[in-house]
């Protein structure tokens, strides 16, 4: 059975611009699990045979491959298929991960970081650079997310 190509396109769309974000707001020397691949990694390597037969020469950024493979949705292999139903599953992961990390934090990040801008990994500076003052609650979340401080 076909899962819905269109749905999977625009979140693993959506999620990639997430996904890009969330690692310029990342500290370089954060505990995050490099062992797993990371969504768009997922997808290159899966849909590397479509890439290559049907988009190579599509200049890739702006969600130019996503748009790509999906014109081409009728022809995935289903390692293909596979790969891009496994990077919108990442992605929600990692969204999730956040929202909760967000949530948890939210009191934190208002009274200690309300004048840093969000990007390139300021926010969670800021909360390192208060971590004596930050609540329990919002260290052990950023611990749950692999963002340990």
């Amino acid at each position: 059975m076909r899962f819905n190509l269109l749905f999977v396109s625009m979140t693993l769309s959506m999620a990639l611009s997430i996904n890009a974000c969330a690692a310029n707001d990342t500290k370089e020397d954060s505990t995050l699990d490099t062992t797993q691949k990371v969504p768009i990694e997922t997808f290159l390597q899966g849909c590397s045979t479509e890439l290559e037969t049907y988009c190579k020469n599509v200049t890739a950024g702006d969600n130019r491959l996503l748009a790509c493979i999906y014109a081409h949705g009728d022809k995935l292999s289903g390692r293909c298929e596979f790969a891009l139903y496994d990077a919108s599953a990442q992605l929600e992961r990692a969204i999730a991960s956040l929202r909760y990390a967000v949530s948890e934090c939210a009191d934190d990040l208002e009274k200690y970081c309300a004048d840093v801008e969000v990007g390139e990994g300021r926010l969670l500076a800021c909360l390192d650079s208060n971590e004596k003052s930050v609540s329990t609650r919002c260290k052990q979340a950023l611990k749950d997310v692999g963002l340990n401080q």
